[in-house]
């Protein structure tokens, strides 16, 4: 059996002491997993999220869209050192709400595409960036470090699951590995079954389980059967979580280009996804 997620990007843009009571929420749905955004950093309350999520029960991971002033592959080495002081920060924040996995787009500022494919440079500074990072995460408390290849319109530098993994390897610290996307991947990806294959166990660490269009996972051209039978083939036991936004958050909808509703609610999104995945889970033999 999968263990099942949900993105607290499903109720909110940014998580705050007003979203506390979104833990027991996302327990009270059926998920034994709640995906923090980590977007409000700075006014992140770190003690409240781990006592509540130790009360409720719930495993919590944590994943961002790095901002554009902290850019690991940013010609500016002063934005670098922004990124990695930065992804610091979050290795301390998961570490103190128990959370043994960053993911997301955290090789580079999510939304910054410099207009032509990346080059040796860029592939340089995030490998040096994310390496002194991952080595800080071991010492500190060995937080996984889980980089998401995204869609060519909301990145030039990490698109598909072979280029994470040559990016994973040649960190080469154990720790940084791959979050993979089915939004993604189906616009970026040859073949479902090859994308995980070539991650493998050791190497993918997350998973979303994202509708081609955002909209409720199931209803969509995602091929979940084959992608959940892929998952089970190489034994992956990481959390699947739902991830979605309204077309009333600000910053997000911008990146993420989302201008319409795929249901009444974000919650209904959640509740009807979860059920339509654990049927087709359940289908296959």
């Amino acid at each position: 059996m999968f263990k099942y997620g949900v993105a607290s990007l499903i109720w909110s843009e940014d998580f705050s002491k007003n979203g506390l009571p979104l833990i027991e929420k996302a327990k009270s749905l059926g998920f034994s997993v709640i995906d923090i955004s980590l977007n409000n950093a700075e006014q992140f309350p770190s003690k409240a999220v781990r006592k509540t999520a130790g009360d409720v029960g719930i495993e919590v991971v944590t994943t961002i869209g790095m901002p554009r002033d902290c850019n690991l592959i940013d010609p500016d080495p002063a934005v670098r050192k922004n990124g990695v002081n930065k992804l610091k920060k979050l290795v301390d924040i998961n570490l103190e709400i128990d959370s043994k996995l960053l993911g997301g787009v955290i090789y580079a500022a999510w939304g910054y595409i410099s207009g032509k494919p990346r080059t040796e440079d860029e592939w340089k500074y995030s490998v040096e960036g994310m390496r002194e990072v991952g080595i800080y995460a071991k010492k500190a408390g060995n937080v996984t470090l889980a980089v998401e290849p995204v869609n060519r319109f909301e990145t030039h530098f990490l698109n598909i699951a072979e280029d994470a993994v040559r990016y994973c390897k040649e960190v080469g610290t154990g720790n940084v590995k791959v979050h993979l996307d089915s939004f993604h991947m189906i616009r970026e990806e040859l073949n479902f079954t090859r994308a995980v294959e070539t991650c493998g166990k050791e190497y993918l660490a997350y998973v979303h389980v994202c509708e081609n269009n955002r909209g409720i996972p199931g209803t969509g051209l995602v091929p979940w059967k084959e992608f959940f039978i892929a998952l089970k083939k190489i034994g992956y036991d990481g959390a699947l979580g739902i991830e979605s936004f309204d077309p009333s958050f600000k910053e997000i909808n911008r990146l993420a280009a989302i201008w319409r509703k795929y249901a009444d609610t974000g919650e209904e999104l959640a509740i009807k996804g979860l059920a339509n995945l654990k049927k087709i889970e359940a289908s296959i033999k």
